[in-house]
């Protein structure tokens, strides 16, 4: 079975639009801190998606590009600070992958803004509302990511060079 996106450019062009954010929070440190912010009742956006994770460091790239690919407009990774890793060097790793997510994405024309790492303590429940709350807004300026229309994109240029690749082939056999 195909794995497909499952954001629509219909939902992208609604004019109530409201960004998806998909974020990966270290168990430790920036769960904690969002459940802090919960329970002292410090607002943040309802746009976020949290999904606890052990450590900011096994937050595989893979992960970050699948919630692209079926539908978030915006990746948030929250790590313990450096040198507060109860994994040791686990954000080390985080910042590693974040830097080379950074590259991808952009070479995939996937704006810088829509990928963020935050190093958020536990005890930070104020900073992380202000985390989520900042990247919505950063988010919903950038606009709705659209990416099923690049998907299409990428699909003719594969398709066209794998013609070319065949057409070469052939006249070199004939």
């Amino acid at each position: 079975m195909e794995d497909k996106p499952v954001a629509t450019d219909k939902l992208s062009t609604s004019r109530d639009w409201e960004p998806l954010i998909v974020a990966f929070f270290c168990n430790w440190c920036t769960y904690t801190a969002a459940d802090l912010a919960g329970v002292s009742r410090m607002g943040y956006d309802p746009n976020v998606r949290v999904i606890r994770v052990m450590c900011s460091g096994r937050v595989d790239p893979q992960f970050v590009l699948d919630a692209f690919a079926h539908g978030a407009d915006g990746v948030l990774i929250g790590g313990c600070h450096p040198g507060d890793c109860h994994y040791v060097e686990g954000n080390y790793k985080a910042m590693r992958r974040y830097l080379l997510l950074k590259r991808l994405l952009r070479e995939l024309g996937i704006e810088e803004g829509r990928l963020r790492l935050e190093w958020i303590a536990a005890s930070e429940g104020e900073k992380v509302s202000k985390t989520i709350n900042e990247m919505v807004e950063q988010v919903r300026a950038l606009g709705p990511l659209r990416l099923t229309r690049k998907f299409k994109e990428w699909d003719a240029e594969l398709a066209a060079l794998e013609a070319e690749a065949q057409s070469e082939e052939v006249a070199a056999h004939a």
